[in-house]
Formats: C-alpha cells, sequence, structure tokens
C-alpha cells in the first residue's frame, strides 16, 4: 500500500469516530469555511460572484449524502430545486453537482432516478449543467445505471464521474464511450480496499491521464479534475500537440484549495471551474479534503490549537 493510501486510510479511519466528528463539528466550523463555502445558499452565491471575479466559473453543490428515508430525500430535491431557481437568476455560466444517495439512491434507485429527471427538467429551463457526483464503489453500478437511463431519455445537461483509482473505470469508461459521456475524471477520495482501487500513487496518475485522453480523444467534454500540476502541465501540453477544441476540456478544482493555480490557469485564457460545497451537512466533505493532503490535516491541527 502507498504512503497516500495509507495516510487516506488513517484519517478516515480516526475521521469516522464520533469523538473527533463531534469535535470538528462544534469547534472546527471556522476552519471548514477554508473548503466550504457557508452554510446557506446565500453565502454560495456570494462565493460563486467573488470567483466569477477572478475569471473562474462556480459548481454549487448543496452537501448531503446516504440519506435514510423519502422524506429527506424530497426535502434535498426540492432544496436542489430552489438552488437551480436561484443560480439561474445571475448573470453566470450555471453549473450544479449533487449526488445520488441524497436524492434517495440507496432506498430506492427508482426514487433516485425520478428525482433526477424533475432536477433536469427544472435545470433545462434555467440553461444549467448537472454533474452526477461518484460516491464510493459499493454505488458505482446503480450511478451509472441511472447516468445511462437518463441519457436514453434524451437528456443532454447531465454528466457523471470517474474515479481514477478504482480498478474498473476503464471498462466503465469504454462501457459508456457508445452514449458520448460528459465526465468529469477525478483522482478519488474514498477510502476503499486495495482489490478495488490502486495504491500506488504512479499507477492512480497513468490511469487518469488515460481515462482524460481517451475520452478527449472520442471527442467528448471532459473535465480534468485536479490539482497535480504535473498532471496538468501534461494535459495542457497534450491537448495543443493533438489541437483538441477548447470547448471540449476545462479544469476544475476544489474552493478554497489552489486558488492561485485556478487564477493562473483563468489569467492563462483556460476554463476553470471551482466546486463550490455549502450546507449544514458538511462534516463527510470536510473529512475527504483533509484525507487527500497531509497539508489540510495540519491547518486544521493548528486551528483546533489556536481555538
Amino acid at each position: 500500500m502507498g504512503l497516500n493510501q495509507v495516510y487516506r486510510s488513517v484519517v478516515l479511519g480516526v475521521a469516522g469516530q464520533p469523538w473527533i466528528e463531534r469535535l470538528i463539528t462544534t469547534k472546527g466550523r471556522p476552519l471548514a469555511l477554508r473548503f466550504v463555502a457557508g452554510e446557506t445558499l446565500e453565502e454560495a452565491l456570494k462565493a460563486v460572484e467573488a470567483l466569477e471575479a477572478e475569471g473562474v466559473h462556480g459548481i454549487l453543490d448543496l452537501l448531503g449524502e446516504m440519506v435514510t428515508s423519502e422524506e429527506m430525500a424530497c426535502r434535498f430535491k426540492d432544496q436542489i430545486l430552489e438552488l437551480i431557481e436561484a443560480f439561474g437568476r445571475l448573470p453566470y455560466p450555471r453549473y450544479v453537482s449533487l449526488k445520488l444517495t441524497q436524492l434517495g439512491l440507496d432506498l430506492s434507485e427508482e426514487l433516485a432516478y425520478r428525482h433526477m429527471t424533475e432536477i433536469l427538467e427544472r435545470a433545462r429551463a434555467a440553461a444549467c449543467f448537472v454533474r452526477i457526483d461518484m460516491e464510493d464503489s459499493p454505488r458505482v453500478d446503480a450511478t451509472l445505471r441511472i447516468y445511462r437511463r437518463l441519457l436514453e431519455a434524451g437528456y443532454t445537461n447531465v454528466g457523471t464521474v470517474l474515479q481514477a483509482y478504482l480498478r474498473r473505470s476503464e471498462a466503465d469508461l469504454e462501457a459508456l464511450l457508445p452514449y458520448k459521456p460528459n465526465l468529469r475524471i477525478v483522482k478519488g477520495a474514498y477510502k476503499e480496499p486495495p482489490e478495488v482501487a490502486f495504491t500506488d500513487k504512479r499507477t492512480v496518475d497513468r490511469q487518469y491521464l488515460a481515462l482524460v485522453r481517451r475520452n478527449l480523444e472520442a471527442g467528448n467534454p471532459t473535465a480534468i479534475a485536479t490539482h497535480d500540476e504535473r498532471i496538468i502541465r501534461e494535459m495542457k501540453r497534450w491537448v495543443r500537440e493533438r489541437g483538441v477544441p477548447e470547448e471540449l476540456y476545462e479544469f476544475q478544482m476544489l474552493y478554497g484549495i489552489r486558488r492561485d493555480l485556478q487564477r493562473a490557469l483563468a489569467r492563462e485564457g483556460y476554463a476553470v471551474r471551482a466546486y463550490v460545497p455549502y450546507g449544514r451537512d458538511w462534516y463527510p466533505y470536510f473529512s475527504r479534503r483533509i484525507a487527500e493532503r497531509p497539508e489540510n490535516l495540519f491547518f486544521v491541527v493548528r486551528g483546533l490549537l489556536r481555538g
């Protein structure tokens, strides 16, 4: 197991302890604001406006996942509809990310699908694109089934995500190519066993680049979602040499991480979007951000000690 995988596994294991969650949610909210735009839609929209002033577009994401009742799923669906309505009143590109488990995937695949069609209808009217985030490996099959159903039903304002650290992702991409998928490629942030996910960073990086290139070679829109400057430099070189149309790719990063790099890419003329999460259910997302980089953990520990 590589060092990155060990670090992620340890941090996510500790973050799952109830006393750690209580500590962070009671004392760590100001620290979370580095990675989360706030708890309200109004705060998130202000964050989008600030990004736009720097030439970076926003991707709004109402945090929440793995709901346990149909009532909760309906409540999240209604909040996402409100989000799309509010975003649609702003003069910026509209782009929303969501998780199917917040729409009831764990309760019923059909329920999540129905909620998605309602959301996509509202998004279509608001000229808004919707990205279905990929979750942990047990939910990949259901997520891809719903995505394919939506494409077969004629929805064109929807995309999904493939995670480069999953061993299955290359085969998943090949199966999706006939659908001309709009994909975001990420490395992956969930705790997965080694039989499911690659543990060596170099292997993950190779698969990451292979997935991005394969989807672009097929002429499909692709979001290059990474803060890894080596990968970014390589993809800038590759798209330039291959003459890939600018409208087919963009760089995506997380709110609060490498803002300098986001601004630099925007100044160079690349399309750049920042993933702007908000909402009261921020702890699971916050934990995954801490697990990605030791620097993020040191930031939180310093803040707690100062507090």
